[in-house]
Parts: structure tokens; sequence; C-alpha cells
């Protein structure tokens, strides 16, 4: 029997009705069957999952095989015995919920062919609103670094292998870890890799949230989430030498999996786990934020590590509540020093050193806005346009002679006016165009975040504003007392969509676009069902 080009691994739980569509999306491929290996590993579902694979099988033998085993608890333990089966050249990892463009496959192993690839990223979209970070995807690159480039952000175990590779250096899943065992897997694949390509010229794979978001990566806890991402950073240490390279990849884990422990629903949870999530990332903190890290991290994220290291836990419960709660603080100038007056700053009965709030070095401070409300109207042309009322901590702006904030909805630039400014800050209005918004949010739907930058619209910059915390010179808008701005529904082309700003659960707001379908709208009617 001939080796197959590529062997497609999926760990598959209790995903009906998505796993389905995902196992069709492989065996249509363009590559052929002849080609290729689908190795699902059904890891104890209790629904019709395993039944579907080993349909599958019987419809398409010497394709598929299908492994059952008792529940494990995570994807890891699947995907490694998964891995072990695979007899392909290069292996290809699946979410049971996702799905494949017919080409994917062929393409990505033609890519890897011609470049002598070791590691392929093809682009990923979002279905059903995911959101996917698109920075990455900004051109075709051959060969790419993983320290000079946005990789380090998208470490998804959702790309092309070389199996030589992970064979040759024993790369497998950390069975130790039930929620993002693929993000030390696919590092390790990278830094081992001789060349790595990104393909952003076909959507090679659509990443599906689920109506019920259910699984175990959407409910994981702030404390198995805090364990999971120790693991990780030691993981890193022990990796790669202390540097340049290694803050590359650590600058990514504190401005993601770092920062969302200390984001605001910190605030709900009970004191013992917030008291365990301040000291585990103060220690992440003390032992591995050095200064160049901390330089590519923005005010809002480096005041709430800075706290974690040099404060106490209501500390830092008082500066979330602030952002949460009431809005961004003023600004304290002190001759070409500007300190971010968060509670605590400057108390003395709390003692906190200035450098926890200090935002001199950070122009995107400026862009930091709170957006007030929200409001449908339609402008001089007669199209209907989104309106945000928003203000900057900032003074006098226009009048410092800062650089023009400029607000975009990723991609997607917004019409910004200064309205009012003086001592206490300035109040601007931002307008995005619902025609503009609509293009490009296709069939599954797209949540865009809503974020602001000091100087020219950048696109790059924009798509790579994921955070709240304003790394990369933009900040995404929070929205603590948004008002106003109830769904409006709008047709482009054939489909009617609905078009809605939303607070995700750190705060950050963001512009929802989701297409009216009979799917959506039994899910929906499931949902009210429950409920009652």
């Amino acid at each position: 029997m001939s080796t197959p080009d590529v062997s497609v691994v999926l760990a598959v739980y209790n995903t009906m009705p998505y796993l389905t569509r995902c196992l069709t999306s492989l065996v249509g491929q363009t590559i052929g069957l002849s080609r290729l290996q689908i190795v699902a590993v059904d890891d104890g579902s209790t629904d019709r999952s395993g039944r579907t694979l080993d349909r599958f099988a019987a419809r398409y033998p010497g394709v598929f095989t299908v492994i059952h085993q008792a529940n494990s608890g995570g994807p890891a333990r699947p995907f490694n015995r998964g891995l072990d089966a695979a007899t392909g050249r290069y292996v290809f990892f699946v979410g049971a919920d996702d799905y494949l463009g017919r080409e994917a496959l062929e393409r990505l192993v033609t890519a890897a062919d011609t470049y002598g690839s070791d590691v392929v990223l093809g682009k990923v979209v979002g279905v059903n609103s995911r959101h996917i970070y698109q920075d990455i995807f900004a051109r075709t690159e051959p060969d790419l670094s993983l320290f000079d480039s946005p990789l380090p952000r998208s470490l998804a175990n959702t790309k092309l292998f070389r199996k030589e590779l992970l064979d040759r250096h024993g790369i497998r899943y950390r069975e130790d870890l039930r929620i993002a065992s693929d993000l030390p897997f696919t590092l390790e694949a990278c830094y081992r890799a001789r060349r790595i390509s990104v393909l952003a010229d076909y959507e090679y794979y659509y990443a599906v949230r689920r109506l019920g978001a259910t699984n175990i990566t959407y409910q994981s806890r702030h404390q198995e989430r805090l364990r999971t991402i120790e693991t990780i950073m030691a993981f890193i240490a022990d990796l790669i030498a202390p540097g340049r390279q290694r803050d590359a990849v650590m600058a990514r884990r504190f401005d993601h999996e770092i920062a969302k422990l200390v984001e605001d629903d910190l605030l709900r949870l009970d004191r013992d786990t917030q008291q365990a999530i301040h000291d585990g990332v103060g220690r992440m903190v003390s032992a591995y934020l050095t200064d160049d890290i901390a330089a590519q991290l923005g005010a809002e994220t480096r005041i709430r590590l800075a706290l974690t290291r040099d404060g106490r836990l209501d500390d830092l419960l008082a500066v979330i509540r602030q952002d949460a709660e009431v809005g961004v603080p003023a600004t304290v100038v002190e001759g070409q020093r500007r300190y971010a007056a968060y509670p605590g700053f400057r108390d003395p009965g709390r003692r906190l050193p200035d450098s926890c709030f200090e935002v001199t070095t950070l122009p995107e401070w400026s862009a930091k806005l709170d957006v007030t409300e929200a409001t449908w109207e339609t402008d001089e042309q007669g199209e209907r346009v989104l309106t945000l009322d928003a203000s900057s901590p900032v003074p006098d702006l226009a009048a410092r002679g800062a650089a023009p904030i400029v607000v975009s909805a990723e991609e997607v630039p917004a019409q910004t006016l200064i309205t009012a400014q003086g001592p206490a800050g300035t109040r601007l209005r931002i307008r995005f165009r619902v025609a503009d918004l609509l293009v490009g949010s296709g069939a599954t739907g797209r949540r865009r975040i809503v974020s602001a930058q000091v100087g020219a619209f950048d696109p790059a910059r924009a798509l790579g504003a994921h955070r709240a915390n304003g790394a990369g010179g933009a900040v995404a808008l929070r929205a603590p007392r948004l008002t106003g701005a109830v769904p409006l529904v709008r047709r482009h082309g054939a489909r009617l969509s609905v078009v809605t700003p939303v607070r995700d659960a750190s705060g950050r707001l963001m512009i929802s676009v989701v297409p009216v379908t009979p799917g959506r709208i039994a899910a929906r009617l499931r949902q009210t069902l429950r409920r009652r």
C-alpha cells in the first residue's frame, strides 16, 4: 500500500451535528482519496459521533482509521493516538466542529513540497462569528520567522506538519493539559522547523463557533487556565534560551493568555480564586516579564500585571473595577511624564510605586477610549451609519498637537471627529457605514473588535489590535456604560444580517454581523425553550 501524502487527525467528542459537515469536507477534498488517510479517535462520545465515524469508515474503506476509547478528559490523548496511527508524509489536525475548503489539503501539500516546508499554515476564517486573528494572513509568506512575525499569536494546531519532523523530535501533545495542549505542540514544531510557510490565497480552514458554546475550551475555569499557562510558560523557558527569541514568544502569552486572567470577569469570582489568580500571575510576572516584553504591552495590561507583582489583590481589583464600571481614569501630567490616575496612585496607605501607573512611553494611552452611547443614524447620502460617542482621558487632545486618533473595526475604518475638549479630557464622535461592515462578513457572520490607534490608519495594526490592552499601538475600545443601539437588520445582496454593537466578557466593544439563517433561528428557539 502506498504512503498517503497527508493524514488528517481528528479528536472527536460529542460533536454532532458538526461532525458530519467536517467529515464530508474531508472526503470531498480535491487531493483525492488515494492520497489521503483520515484518522479519527472517538474519545468516549455519548452522542451519535462514534456511530457517524463508523458509518463513514464503512462507506470509504481504506481511507478511515477509527479508534474508539474511553473519555480522556481532553483532546491531547486522542490526538497522540491519532498521530501514532498516522502514516502520511504530512499530518493535518482538524477540530471535529470545523471543516475545510475543498482544495485545502491539495494546496497545503503542494506548498510544503514546493517550498520544502516543515509547517504550513493556511488561512483560517471564523464561522458563526468566531473571532480569528487575521494579521498572520496579511500575505502569503513562503518562509516565515517564528520570532519576527505574528505567528506566536496563532499557535493553534490547525496546520500541516511534516510527520518526519514530529517523529524525529518526539513532538507530542502534553497529556497533563486538559486545555491548550496544542500550543506547546505547535510551538515546538515551529521552533524545530527548517521552514514555516503561510498561505493567504484561499480560505483553507473554517473554524466553527458552536452555537451552544459547550466545549471545554469555552467552559474552562480561571484556576485551570492559570495552571495551564504556568505549565506552558515553564515549557517555553525550557525550550528557548533567555533573550529576544524567548521574549517574542512570551510576549504573546502575556498579551493574551495571562492578560485574560486579569480581565474584568475577575471581579465576579470568589475571593479565594481571585487571590490564587493574583498570586499566580504575579509569579509569572516576576519570573518572565522582561523590560522588552513590558515595552510591547499596552497600558491596561501593563498596569494590571504590575499590580500582581507590586500590589495586593485589592489594588488590582480597584483598577479593574475602575475600567469595568466607571471608565478611563484621568491623566496626571507632570512635565514630560504622564500617569494614569487609577485608584491607588500615590495613595499613602498603599505605597504603590509610580512605575505601576506610568504611561509616558505609551502614545496609545491617548487612544484609550470609553464608548458611552451607540445610535443608528442616516448620513447626508442617505446611508445608515453606526454612531459611537466616546471620550479620551487626554485633556485638550488636539491642542496638545497629538497625532490624530483613528478608529476602526479591524479592516473597516471609521470617520472620527473631536466634538469637545478641555482639562477633563476629549470627547469624540465615531461613525461606521453599515454597508462597509456588511462587506467581508460572509455567509457565516463575523465579529470585529473596535480599536483606536494614534496616527494614520494601518490595516495590519488594526487587525492585530485583538486585545483591550493596546499591544502594537492600537487599543480596543471599552464600553462600561454603553446605552442605545438595538440590533439593526439590513440586507446585503440576497442575505439578511443583524448588525449589533456588543461587549465581550472583558468589556471590549465589538460589532457583530450575524446572517439570518434557518439554523440560527432554530438554535435561538432551542436556547429560548431551554431557559423556560
